[in-house]
C-alpha cells in the first residue's frame, strides 16, 4: 500500500463564496490543493478506523448483522443450539469487511487526483453537508466494489460455517431467489455493507470539518486560511 502523508483534516469546506471571491493572494491551485489534502486525510482516517480488527465487529454503527431474512430464523437457530454457528457467521462477515477496507486508499487517492477545480468549487459551496462524500461515491463506488468483492469472497470462504452456508444456498437453486439477494449472495451483501460503512465515516469527517475551522497544520493550509478568515 502506498504511504500517504496528509495534514490534519481541516475546514476548507466551510468557506463562503464571498470570502473566496475576496481572495487575491491565494491561487486556484492552492485552494484546490488545500481541499484535496483535507479530503485525503479524512479518507485516511475512515480507512484506519474501519480497516482493522474489530473495526466493524465492535462498532455498532457499522457492524454487519445477518441479512434481514436470516434474522427471522436466528432465534430458532439459537434455540436449536446453533448459536455458536450464528455468531461465527456474523464474525466472518465483519472480518471480511475489515480486510477489504484498506485497499480503498489507492482508489480514493486516484479520485482526489482527478478532481477538477470545478469539482472543488461545487464541493466547497454546496449546501449539502456531505457533498464531498457524494463526489467520492459517484467516482469511486464501483471501483471499490470490484476491489472489495474478491477480498470478501476469499475471507468468507476460509470460514467453515460461512462456506457451508454458501454451499447450502447453492443447493436451493432457483428456489433460493425467493429468500432475497442479501441471503443468496452473502458476499455481495457484505461488500455493500462495507462500502456503506466506509462512506458513512467519510461523511462523518466531512461534517466535522464544516463545523470546526481550527486545524491548520501545513504551510499551504495556513496560507489558504490566513486570508480567508
Amino acid at each position: 500500500m502506498k504511504r500517504l502523508v496528509f495534514p490534519t483534516f481541516i475546514v476548507l469546506l466551510g468557506l463562503s463564496v464571498g470570502s473566496f471571491a475576496q481572495s487575491t493572494r491565494v491561487s486556484d491551485s492552492d485552494i484546490s490543493g488545500g481541499l484535496k489534502e483535507a479530503l485525503g486525510n479524512g479518507v485516511k482516517f475512515a480507512i484506519k478506523t474501519l480497516g482493522k480488527q474489530d473495526g466493524f465487529l465492535l462498532n455498532e454503527r457499522v457492524k454487519i448483522p445477518l441479512p434481514k431474512n436470516l434474522q427471522k430464523v436466528e432465534k430458532a437457530l439459537r434455540i436449536a443450539g446453533q448459536g455458536k454457528s450464528v455468531d461465527e457467521f456474523v464474525v466472518s462477515m465483519n472480518r471480511a469487511a475489515e480486510k477489504a477496507v484498506p485497499v480503498a486508499i489507492d482508489v480514493f487517492v486516484d479520485s482526489i487526483k482527478q478532481m477538477t477545480f470545478e469539482d472543488v468549487r461545487q464541493i466547497l459551496f454546496s449546501k449539502d453537508q456531505d457533498s464531498a462524500t457524494q463526489f467520492f461515491r459517484r467516482t469511486s463506488e464501483e471501483k471499490l466494489r470490484e476491489k472489495f468483492r474478491p477480498i470478501v469472497e476469499n475471507a468468507t470462504t476460509q470460514v467453515g460455517v460461512t462456506q457451508k452456508y454458501k454451499s447450502m444456498i447453492g443447493k436451493y437453486g432457483f428456489a433460493a431467489k425467493f429468500l432475497g439477494q442479501d441471503v443468496t449472495d452473502i458476499d455481495g451483501y457484505v461488500t455493500q455493507k462495507a462500502l456503506d460503512g466506509l462512506f458513512m465515516y467519510i461523511a462523518d469527517e466531512e461534517r466535522k470539518i464544516r463545523k470546526d475551522p481550527i486545524r491548520r497544520t501545513t504551510s499551504l493550509l495556513k496560507k489558504v486560511f490566513g486570508i480567508l478568515r
